[in-house]
């Protein structure tokens, strides 16, 4: 089994001093239950590395989440972190890497393709960052996973600038008082190529704070913040 691990390890850019870790990552309770490999049965299958896979993901990406968006405040960054290490979030990574083809299988999830369902991806993803961590420690599944979910962050974030919270704001107040949405930059800070905004919105005499890497998803982000408190009056 080992052999076909290395093509995984290039995958995921780590080369594992400990390689058993991975290999115990990927065992999946389906194939340790119809092994006849005393070995196997002794390791047991992914489930303790599951749960410590999610821990260290949620620590990881909330840290990269804290490092990446200075300004954001609790309620926007919890969010983005459960969208990112939601079930279908981590099936992503996962296929991103052909986790799949690399799962233990027993013949009745194999027959069933178990190595396509979102459910064992995820959780099969949380047992391979639990056995990176376990094998170099947290400062290198932190820098992994900074890397591997660079891409989905930025899907992430683009798919909140999709909705256009202005237009909505617009019509809502009009709706309820024909006041109209004042946007002012309240702050700029970091460096000229990434920039972050923050812009306060004043609207039927409720204050709205909106923070974004450019004016326009600051805005968007301020009018969502003010949507949600004009809803909830």
């Amino acid at each position: 089994m080992i052999g076909k691990l290395k093509k995984l390890e290039r995958n995921l850019g780590y080369i594992f001093s400990n390689i058993h870790l991975l290999e115990h990552a990927l065992c999946h309770s389906s194939f340790v239950n119809e092994s006849q490999d005393e070995r196997i049965k002794k390791t047991g299958d992914n489930q303790r590395f599951e749960f410590l896979g999610d821990a260290v993901l949620g620590l990881a990406v909330g840290h990269l989440l804290m490092e990446k968006y200075p300004a954001m405040h609790e309620g926007e960054l919890s969010k983005l972190r459960a969208s990112l290490v939601s079930e279908q979030g981590l099936a992503s990574m996962a296929k991103s890497i052909e986790l799949g083809s690399f799962i233990f299988l027993g013949k009745g999830e194999k027959l069933s393709k178990g190595e396509e369902k979102n459910s064992i991806l995820a959780d099969t993803f949380e047992a391979v960052m639990a056995a990176l961590y376990l094998d170099a420690g947290f400062d290198a599944a932190f820098e992994l996973i900074k890397t591997l979910f660079d891409s989905r962050l930025h899907a992430v974030m683009n798919g909140y600038e999709t909705k256009d919270y202005k237009s909505m704001l617009q019509e809502y107040v009009q709706e309820i008082g024909n006041c109209t949405p004042k946007y002012t930059i309240a702050n700029e800070s970091g460096p000229d190529h990434d920039k972050t905004f923050e812009i306060i919105l004043h609207v039927c005499n409720i204050e709205a704070k909106g923070v974004g890497k450019s004016k326009k998803s600051a805005e968007q982000n301020g009018a969502k913040h003010a949507l949600e408190i004009l809803k909830n009056f």
